[in-house]
């Protein structure tokens, strides 16, 4: 497999774990205390970066805040959206456009230059912490966090 169809299928893993977290949020069997605010808060930024980098890589205007305030179903709508947005960024993606650098200012306002594959690859590992995070604090609330570990995606058919 060359190194684009891995970030593809790599990507194809991050939009399925997300959505899992998503729906064990909002498990319709759970009370509504039970859903942890920090949590959703999590979610909400997972979906930020998700739109923020690809603004950035794009040299776009950014299309929200590092941190909204989502709703559960807003979640759900915008995870949607940037799924679409990323598979047609990623379909066309080569070995020369990973190395290419991107300039870009972080919330902080400041400014750095980094390749689009340090960014790609940087946007997976920053999703899989915090629904680490997410996961924590459903089990601190009593309730079953979504088993979104990437060999579970790769043996159960969900990369092919």
């Amino acid at each position: 497999m060359n190194l684009p169809d891995y970030i593809r299928r790599t990507f194809r893993y991050e939009w399925w774990a997300n959505r899992a977290t998503v729906e064990s949020l909002g498990d319709a069997a759970a009370p509504p205390a039970t859903i942890p605010e920090r949590g959703l808060a999590l979610m909400g930024h997972i979906v930020a970066a998700q739109r923020l980098w690809l603004a950035r890589i794009q040299q776009t205007d950014l299309p929200m805040p590092v941190w909204p305030t989502f709703t559960l179903e807003q979640c759900r709508a915008e995870l949607q959206k940037s799924e679409a947005l990323w598979e047609e960024f990623l379909a066309p993606l080569s070995a020369d456009r990973l190395a290419q650098p991107v300039l870009y200012i972080n919330s902080k306002g400041e400014q750095f230059t980094s390749s689009v594959g340090d960014i790609l690859t940087h946007l997976i590992a920053h999703a899989a912490y915090h629904r680490g995070q997410i996961n924590i604090l459903l089990r601190q609330a009593g309730r079953a966090p979504a088993y979104t570990d990437f060999i579970q995606a790769a043996r159960t058919g969900v990369l092919d």
